[in-house]
């Protein structure tokens, strides 16, 4: 029932009291007290209808609404926070993915550099598999060099070859007992790689790279101490 047809009801029952009551002298009081009374009812019929049924169901509806509005914020900040959650994971996983990638590739870098380095090592020839001759030139002894020494250490061989000897063999140093491509002191030292050390220069050579290698690690580490001293 609405509103409106409570009221009317209540008005209309307190309206026939009120004339029956003066009609046949039934109800107590006065006439005025009669019509106190008949207000009273009329008001106690409108509490009983204070919110209108229309009036109920939008209060239900507007906070029905408010709760989705709440749930659907509350599953939007959630959802935020997953996705963040999940970025930041996958951020840490790609680092730790880039780190191994790069790691790998060193390692395989330098995989390849020693590989390399054992094919030019196994590529040279030892000084027994040249035939011996009674003499040699500077370019015959440097082509022998080429093919003992391995090629990334051929330079700085070379840089060292050059200064003590200028690839003379049988360079002997007047003021001291310094002999050979890598003037040996004293020369006869050179007798530990061949007994031909001082007419071979391909013994030399075999002498002068064990020597470089046991002392400074490779020609080019002695070349690095040469520079800085003058001597190796």
């Amino acid at each position: 029932m609405s509103r409106i047809s409570v009221r009317g009801f209540a008005v209309a029952s307190a309206t026939a009291v009120t004339t029956v009551g003066a009609v046949v002298g039934v109800a107590q009081g006065s006439t005025a007290q009669q019509a106190n009374d008949a207000e009273a009812t009329a008001s106690d019929a409108t509490l009983l209808a204070d919110i209108p049924t229309g009036q109920q169901a939008q209060v239900q509806t507007a906070s029905l609404t408010q709760q989705a509005d709440a749930q659907a914020i509350a599953a939007d900040v959630t959802a935020k926070k997953s996705a963040e959650e999940a970025a930041r994971k996958q951020a840490a996983e790609d680092a730790v993915a880039k780190q191994k990638a790069a790691e790998k590739a060193e390692q395989e870098a330098k995989e390849r550099k020693e590989a390399e380095l054992a094919a030019s090592r196994s590529a040279t020839r030892d000084a027994s598999s040249f035939a011996t001759q009674s003499s040699y030139t500077a370019a015959e002894v440097q082509a022998m060099a080429r093919q003992m020494v391995p090629a990334d250490q051929f330079q700085c061989f070379s840089n060292i070859v050059e200064r003590e000897s200028s690839w003379n063999y049988r360079a002997d140093n007047p003021t001291s007992d310094a002999y050979g491509l890598m003037q040996a002191l004293p020369g006869s030292k050179m007798s530990s790689a061949g007994a031909d050390w001082a007419t071979n220069p391909a013994t030399q050579i075999k002498w002068g790279l064990n020597y470089m290698e046991s002392r400074y690690g490779s020609p080019c580490g002695a070349w690095n101490f040469w520079q800085a001293n003058n001597w190796y």
